[in-house]
């Protein structure tokens, strides 16, 4: 029977036995329907363990964890699956190594606060646990202890009550690597993130291949074959690994995170689309290859894998030696300049170069007119023997490796992406290869003998080409003379402009040079009042502290933003000139575009790219607008504005201040994508500076941090702080000098410390979201806004950690007491100095303090 049929049996029937009948089978299919959903539960407790038949569901319905068997292998396995894909999937496995060989498996929370997987319910002994200790503040808390699957496929283990981890399953990969996860290690916690194949289709029992980080020298990615190198991704240059010619395409579609600082490296990725499925997996015959899951064709499509050709593995060509699969011939193998072959017959007749090269005889590098020529775009060698030392140019690097005599070749990585500067190798150059795109120069030492034949050579293909080059250049001489003239116009035209940007005085006149960049378009005030209709009220966007912006539309049909400067704005020359000098210097995803600048009549006007969404507070504290920002849309921002300061910080060949921080200087793009924009404010910091202090504050009170605000000292940490603020603005909808009658804290940074401290933080969530989002996520952000905003500037974190803590599901440390730089008896009315309401306008005094 139905439970409708017991129902109705149950009110109609008037025999006693059938009552009871019926009740007894009501009673049975409650015990059932309520077993099937304890199955179907996210959650692993003490009391509630789960058997081989019975499934762990993610909240989401994305993932899956329960007993398998692969192929056709009968042994069983704990694993994680794709939930709702129609091919089992597997990306996780616990008992890799010690299958069971029945249904009769169980995984549960032991008494002592473990993830343990028995044979069967008499099992003592567990064939797999998660083998972690109780912190001892925890010890008497082992029946609060769950395990709980997330939406990204991560198993962790906590203490309910105060989600503190103990072991998570993304600390422990098996051979995929999935968005948020992250390859590398901690040699402060002694942990290593590393991929390793299966063994076979059948079997997911620990494979020949690893892909991990090496330890050894500057860190780079690796494929072991038992523990032998296997083929080499290279190091991190600043904007991807040099050896992974694919991830450069990736990238577009995909946020690569790569954290490299002290005794800790970390990589993980996740998707920009995150309706896309993919995963990254270490396969059994040492290929690492890319999936993404094709609706369509109900099937993985694989888009790139490594190694690609005989290049690629490594020491195909031994030492000293460069690699090129370029080559027509089958024989890749070349020696670098000032070597030989170290065995000639196995090299000129066997074909075989994997004995690699040796230095000639009789040559000498080391005080002997020796020099450096430079080997074009390589996967340079294996940075296990290099040395690297941020900071210094290519010169300086030159510099650094003639003073040692054992020193035999140096690059420069690319610092203006964050890469680690100068690279100096000593001894034989391993791993060479050379790549069509994306790769580095290095520069090789060779004796005086090979460096004058070099420049011979050199010298002499440049004089089969000086004919040729006459020839063509007394084709087109008029040509190029007119072109000349007209070029000597238009610079006249445009230095005569900059003098004008420029000139603070008639003595600073005579000597001043252009700080502008010179790609940088200048356009006429005539095109501007025509693309803006001589600025007119209707094309007015907004007013600014520091004038008005209007939109425009050129003759070509661009769109553009237009920031006209007010004659007496308190942005004078040096904050216009330091505004375009940066724009045009920062190219960002999260960075506003500066497409040119006009300094015509006394006019001091910028061109911006036009973001139709507007600013980001005309959203968060407008009650009818912030109802269209969900969760995700939110979180999109708070990444991307994460990324574009850490970019600012880090990232960029400069290393830059913001010091204005702020909803309104956050602009929104057509896809809702945030850009950083006003930089007027901002400062230059050298690679070696940490803060600087200053009589004049500029920015906005609510956003300011105490040290800045009190002692005018600012630093990089001053970011951290506004960007805390904007954080949790975000998560509230309300800004920070919001005074809310009847609330103890003046301001949102102390009322959200409150909730904190009550264990109730997410009580500050927009109540336009209505519960649609996931708590967890939203306090782990709360978390982090608090260790932006505490009131010593040493224990936030930087933005580099920001950035990484959002995109991974690492454990984060306790917040402490946040900085309140308001009291109850101010007005909390937002001020800004760059609308020169609360500044401080006095001669600006910066001392700069170096590590």
């Amino acid at each position: 029977m139905d439970s409708t049929k017991n129902i109705f049996y149950l009110v109609t029937t008037q025999n006693p036995k059938q009552k009871l009948l019926v009740l007894h089978n009501s009673l049975i299919l409650v015990l059932i329907t309520f077993y099937f959903c304890s199955c179907s539960s996210d959650t692993i407790s003490i009391h509630k363990p789960i058997r081989d038949g019975e499934l762990l569901i993610s909240k989401s319905k994305t993932f899956a964890l329960g007993f398998f068997s692969p192929g056709k292998s009968t042994s069983r396995y704990v694993g994680i699956w794709y939930n709702n894909l129609p091919i089992q999937t597997v990306v996780w496995v616990a008992n890799r190594d010690n299958p069971i060989n029945d249904t009769s498996g169980i995984l549960s929370i032991s008494p002592n606060g473990n993830l343990v997987l028995h044979r069967n319910l008499s099992s003592t002994v567990p064939i797999w646990s998660t083998n972690v200790s109780l912190p001892q503040s925890q010890s008497n808390s082992t029946s609060v202890v769950i395990a709980q699957l997330s939406d990204r496929a991560n198993l962790v283990l906590m203490v309910n009550n105060t989600k503190t981890v103990l072991w998570e399953s993304f600390d422990h990969p098996t051979d995929t690597l999935l968005p948020y996860q992250r390859l590398g290690f901690d040699r402060k916690t002694n942990q290593s993130w590393f991929l390793q194949s299966w063994k076979t289709d059948d079997d997911p029992g620990t494979g020949a291949f690893t892909a991990k980080f090496s330890t050894i020298g500057k860190p780079q990615l690796f494929m072991y074959n038992h523990d032998l190198p296997w083929w080499r991704a290279g190091h991190w240059n600043g904007a991807l690994f040099v050896g992974l010619p694919n991830l450069k395409r990736d990238m577009a579609i995909s946020n690569v995170s790569f954290v490299e600082y002290d005794n800790y490296v970390a990589l993980s990725y996740n998707m920009f689309d995150k309706s896309v499925i993919t995963r990254i997996v270490v396969q059994q015959s040492g290929f690492t290859q890319t999936f993404s899951w094709d609706n369509q064709k109900t099937r993985w499509i694989r888009h790139w894998s490594e190694p690609t050709d005989q290049c690629d593995s490594y020491g195909t060509c031994g030492s000293n030696s460069n690699c090129d699969s370029s080559n027509f011939d089958d024989f890749k193998c070349t020696c670098l300049l000032g070597f030989e072959p170290k065995f000639p017959r196995d090299w000129y007749e066997s074909r075989d170069g994997s004995g690699g090269c040796v230095r000639k005889k009789g040559e000498s590098v080391c005080g002997n007119g020796e020099g450096f020529v430079k080997v074009v775009s390589l996967k340079v060698p294996d940075t296990s023997m290099a040395i690297a030392k941020g900071g210094l140019s290519l010169e300086e690097c030159k510099t650094e490796c003639f003073k040692n005599c054992s020193c035999t070749a140096y690059a420069v990585a690319d610092v203006k992406n964050g890469g680690s500067g100068c690279l100096t190798w000593y001894g034989d150059l391993m791993d060479i290869q050379k790549l069509s795109d994306q790769g580095q120069d290095l520069f090789l030492r060779v004796d005086k003998v090979e460096l004058a034949n070099y420049y011979k050579k050199s010298k002499g293909f440049l004089d089969k080409k000086r004919l040729a080059a006459i020839l063509v250049a007394s084709i087109v001489s008029v040509v190029l003379l007119l072109s000349c003239v007209y070029c000597m116009w238009r610079r006249k035209r445009k230095d005569k402009m900059i003098r004008q940007l420029n000139q603070d005085s008639s003595e600073e006149e005579n000597d001043a040079q252009s700080n502008t960049h010179p790609n940088l378009p200048l356009f006429s005030y005539k095109t501007i009042m025509t693309a803006t209709r001589n600025c007119g009220h209707e094309n007015k966007l907004g007013q600014g502290g520091f004038g008005s912006v209007y939109k425009g539309c050129l003759v070509n049909g661009q769109v553009i933003a237009v920031k006209r400067l007010s004659k007496d704005s308190g942005q004078g020359k040096e904050e216009f000139k330091n505004e375009v000098t940066l724009l045009v210097k920062l190219q960002h995803r999260n960075l506003v575009r500066l497409l040119g600048c006009s300094f015509e009549n006394e006019e001091r006007m910028l061109v911006y790219e036009y973001l139709p969404n507007k600013s980001l507070d005309f959203f968060i504290f407008d009650q009818n607008q912030r109802s269209s920002l969900d969760w995700v849309k939110r979180f999109d921002i708070i990444c991307g504005i994460a990324r574009g300061v850490l970019y600012l910080h880090q990232d960029s060949r400069l290393k830059i201040i913001h010091r204005d921080l702020k909803a309104s200087n956050v602009l929104l793009d057509a896809a809702m994508i945030p850009k950083i924009s006003d930089f007027g404010m901002a400062r230059i910091f050298g690679e070696d500076e940490i803060q600087a202090r200053t009589k004049r504050l500029v920015g906005t009170y609510g956003y300011m941090s105490p040290e800045y605000a009190m002692e005018g000292r600012y630093s990089t940490k001053s970011d951290v702080f506004s960007y805390g603020v904007l954080l949790l603005e975000i998560i509230a909808g309300q800004r920070n000098t919001h005074c809310e009658i009847g609330r103890a804290s003046p301001n949102l940074i102390g009322h959200v410390w409150t909730l904190w401290t009550e264990g109730r933080a997410l009580d500050i969530v927009d109540s336009t979201l209505n519960q649609s989002y996931p708590p967890a996520i939203v306090l782990r952000c709360i978390q982090i806004g608090l260790l932006c905003v505490q009131e010593n500037a040493m224990n936030r974190p930087t933005m580099s950690e920001v950035v990484f803590m959002l995109c991974n599901e690492t454990p984060v440390c306790q917040p402490q007491k946040p900085a309140f730089l308001f009291n109850g008896n101010q007005d909390f009315q937002e001020s800004s100095t760059s609308g020169g309401g609360s500044s401080i306008n006095e001669l600006t005094e910066t001392t700069i303090s170096a590590r």
